[in-house]
């Protein structure tokens, strides 16, 4: 039996608006799309944590043993200010102030939202598709829904008819808008004498003479619409109906909605069977904006170089304090919390670290049980399905570092010679350990952090651990409490075992 299906996901639908059991359309495989970023400048804490959450599932998806196909775009044409239909592309406005090629300047940003997620140990996508690189595609789909009805053109642009489609498709079925509403509070553009309908959105768009970025077309020299782009490339790697869509939750209207009302129109099918969005990040309780200075980029994080804090933070840090929050979640930002997250990564890191180095079952001490008379081989076996259980109800990243902190406890006591293994089945050891390893590096992304000079530390501490054995067997005492007293004054826990052996932890 594969992981998959022994333990079921079960997820939040945006599109059902219910939690529901994850079956793929065909089994053992998923096909999952993600809406990347525009790249005119660099990538900000919320597409960072939108990114990392949807990293977090794929990595979910291929522990339990399903292949994955997972497709991120990179927007480098088409998206104009305020997410409208009117005013400049966003890349090609950089590129006038900075008196450059909007191409450099898509490099340039592309570089560096691929250096913070690998930074943040987020992992490339199966296929990482340019709109540039997709404008046949979108000149063909736009002439397609023109064929059917669904689209027109007006002096060289090309709108999508919401009118007509909803007569017989529900626009408005994700967001859960209502088209009436939507056509009556419609925003007043430029553009609009050329709409039949304020909610009409642009497929194609004229090019004026100051626009850097233009193709021919049918319709005259011109760019694609925004919503357009991830329609075309969604379904043209993962077919006319794929498994799940994703992105940040300001996303959902208009772009996503205007997703599924093209590929529908275009297709006559729904485009995708599950639907998740990720929440928007706060600091100190206040939404995170740049007219508030409360926005900082994750360099300035990493760094500590921004006023609102005390110090920087490292990225596994950070990653690890974001996925203590479920993604549906809204996520704040505080230094407090900040701290706290690092404190907690350091003590399921170190456990991480100590049970990679055990090969078996401490076999020589005498078994003995917890006050309560708990058997610890049903204790840990509780806990290894306690963390498939919770990362498959809807990816609870936040339950499933609780129970990681219950197994770090248990590592710790074993570690400390509180807790004897000698009684625990060897399968379900190899389990416990195999589990947390997996769920903390597979799954969750996190990794041990070195700081650089990990091994020179792990063997100057190895040298003064073995100086110290060597003047208690001498029965120099005195000098040995003197190495354990200045390696804890630095932050160096010295632990004695049975048989004079010896470990250290950092202190937090």
């Amino acid at each position: 039996m594969k992981l998959y299906e022994k333990y079921p996901i079960h997820l939040s639908n945006s599109l059902s608006g219910e939690k529901e059991k994850f079956e793929s359309i065909t089994p053992g495989f998923v096909g999952m799309y993600v809406c990347g970023p525009t790249v005119y400048n660099y990538v900000h804490l919320g597409n960072a944590r939108t990114f990392l959450t949807f990293d977090t599932i794929s990595r979910y998806f291929r522990f339990l043993e399903y292949k994955v196909r997972y497709v991120r775009n990179i927007t480098d044409v088409g998206h104009l200010e305020g997410d409208v239909d009117e005013g400049e592309d966003k890349i090609g406005k950089k590129a006038r102030l900075e008196q450059l090629e909007p191409m450099e300047i898509v490099k340039r940003y592309t570089e560096d939202f691929h250096s913070v997620m690998r930074q943040f140990n987020i992992l490339p996508p199966s296929i990482e598709p340019s709109a540039t690189g997709h404008i046949v595609e979108q000149i063909n789909i736009t002439k397609k829904l023109i064929d059917l009805g669904l689209a027109y053109e007006v002096n060289g642009s090309v709108y999508f008819d919401v009118k007509k489609y909803n007569q017989s498709h529900h626009y408005g079925i994700l967001s859960g808008r209502n088209i009436e509403d939507l056509m009556e509070s419609g925003r007043d553009l430029d553009s609009q004498d050329e709409k039949r309908e304020k909610i009409d959105f642009a497929l194609w768009k004229k090019a004026s003479p100051q626009h850097i970025m233009r193709w021919p077309s049918p319709w005259g020299e011109g760019f694609p619409g925004w919503h357009i782009e991830c329609t075309v490339m969604s379904t043209k790697y993962l077919g006319e109906t794929f498994d799940l869509h994703g992105g940040g939750m300001d996303l959902k209207f208009p772009h996503h909605e205007c997703e599924i009302a093209q590929a529908t129109g275009a297709n006559g099918k729904t485009p995708v069977k599950y639907w998740i969005h990720s929440n928007m990040l706060t600091v100190n309780g206040q939404k995170m904006s740049k007219s508030l200075g409360n926005s900082f980029l994750p360099s300035e994080l990493f760094s500590g170089s921004h006023a609102l804090l005390q110090k920087g933070y490292s990225p596994m840090t950070v990653r690890f304090f974001m996925l203590q929050s479920h993604y549906s979640s809204t996520l704040d930002f505080s230094n407090d919390a900040l701290n706290a997250a690092e404190k907690g990564f350091k003590k399921i890191s170190n456990s991480l670290s100590f049970i990679k180095k055990m090969t078996q079952p401490i076999s020589s001490l005498k078994s003995q049980l917890s006050s309560n008379g708990l058997d610890l081989t049903n204790n840990m076996e509780r806990m290894i399905k306690s963390c498939y259980e919770t990362m498959s109800d809807d990816f609870n990243t936040a339950k499933l570092i609780a129970t990681l902190f219950e197994m770090s406890s248990t590592i710790n006591r074993i570690k400390d010679g509180v807790l004897f293994t000698d009684q625990i089945d060897t399968a379900t050891f190899n389990d416990f350990k195999s589990t947390y390893i997996g769920m903390m590096e597979e799954v969750l992304g996190l990794k041990e952090e070195t700081g650089g000079n990990n091994d020179l530390l792990d063997g100057t501490i190895n040298v003064l651990i073995n100086l110290r054995k060597k003047v208690r067997t001498d029965k120099n005492f005195a000098l040995s409490d003197k190495i354990r007293d200045d390696l804890k004054a630095i932050g160096i826990q010295l632990k004695d075992g049975k048989d004079g052996e010896m470990s250290y932890e950092i202190e937090s």
